[in-house]
């Protein structure tokens, strides 16, 4: 399960971090970037460019949707949900 920010973005690069047991900083340097980009990215307070978003999931063996992608919300209704309705 990712992580919330006050901003409301979501993310799983700490939990594929943890499990790929890497350190902040050794993230950081597959990344080419500080210790504290990586815990502003795993916060959620920090949005990658796409070329650290790339090498972050290249690091973490993931894709970038995996690691950044908002969860799809169960309440919104699916296409055929929609024109079922008003039949």
């Amino acid at each position: 399960m990712g992580r919330t920010s006050a901003s409301g973005r979501r993310n799983a690069v700490r939990t594929a971090r943890l499990a790929a047991e890497l350190t902040q900083a050794e993230l950081a340097e597959a990344g080419g970037v500080s210790r504290q980009t990586v815990v502003a990215l795993e916060a959620g307070d920090y949005a990658p460019s796409v070329y650290l978003a790339l090498a972050v999931a290249t690091r973490l063996g993931a894709t970038v949707e995996e690691l950044f992608s908002e969860e799809p919300s169960v309440d919104r209704p699916t296409a055929e949900h929609q024109r079922g309705a008003g039949a």
